[in-house]
């Protein structure tokens, strides 16, 4: 069961940089992320309404917790891997460059956590590094003065905000249902994008269809499938 769902895990999380990237070209990220998570958020708030008996043992200070949460592991993930593709790198290397965040959670896992990572494991995740360092030098090389050499930083803010997330929701003593969470870290994903967009003036979606493709597309692969999954395989495997 634990390797099907890693497996899915895997797809769906990697969907969501291709979604970024279909969105990228029709509106501003703030437009892209607000209309992600308002019509989501709307919807989990109505169906728990329809399921108040999940909600009863959720105290003050998880649900403050789970706020903290989703706006670590949504709103400053989400943020930094759009504009990072919207300052020009590559969906793939960004993909890439937040794939570094399993060896720095690995590396923290023991001393905050007593989570210790195996042998096999490290040299896993070495590779990975490796692979991502390759990939990316070798991008920044290519795009020559078309990115700026500071974005290619962009995505490692976001990756390490989504480590911040992992390690506070590991640490709580009675975590909230997968559901409960759910509708929390999207509704704060909600309130805090919208307040972005309407900020910069980008509130209103665009006409195209391509917009709203990319919009459905977010909300199921990577949401759904892929940042569900992300705590449901974390509360059985750990770190």
């Amino acid at each position: 069961m634990n390797v099907l769902l890693s497996l899915a895990f895997v797809l769906c999380w990697s969907s969501g940089f291709i979604g970024a990237k279909l969105g990228a070209g029709t509106a501003d990220a703030s437009t892209l992320l607000m209309w992600r998570f308002v019509p989501l958020a709307l919807v989990l708030v109505a169906v728990a309404a329809l399921s108040r008996g999940a909600w009863r043992g959720l105290t003050r200070r998880e649900a403050g917790r789970q706020v903290v949460v989703g706006a670590l592991s949504q709103s400053g993930y989400l943020l930094s891997v759009y504009y990072a593709i919207q300052l020009g790198v590559s969906s793939g290397t960004t993909a890439l460059i937040d794939g570094v965040q399993p060896l720095v959670a690995g590396a923290l896992a023991g001393p905050l956590l007593r989570q210790y990572v195996s042998r096999r494991q490290w040299l896993g995740l070495w590779l990975g590094l490796a692979g991502v360092a390759t990939v990316t030098v070798a991008d920044a090389a290519a795009a020559g003065a078309d990115v700026a050499w500071w974005a290619y930083g962009v995505p490692f803010l976001g990756m390490l905000s989504l480590v911040a997330a992992t390690f506070l929701e590991g640490r709580s003593p009675a975590p909230a249902e997968p559901r409960v969470a759910l509708t929390i870290h999207c509704v704060t994903s909600a309130v805090l994008f919208s307040g972005l967009a309407a900020g910069l003036g980008a509130a209103a979606p665009p006409a195209e269809s391509s917009f709203w493709v990319a919009t459905a597309w977010l909300v199921v692969l990577p949401t759904f499938g892929g940042y569900g999954l992300y705590w449901l395989i974390l509360r059985r495997s750990g770190i």
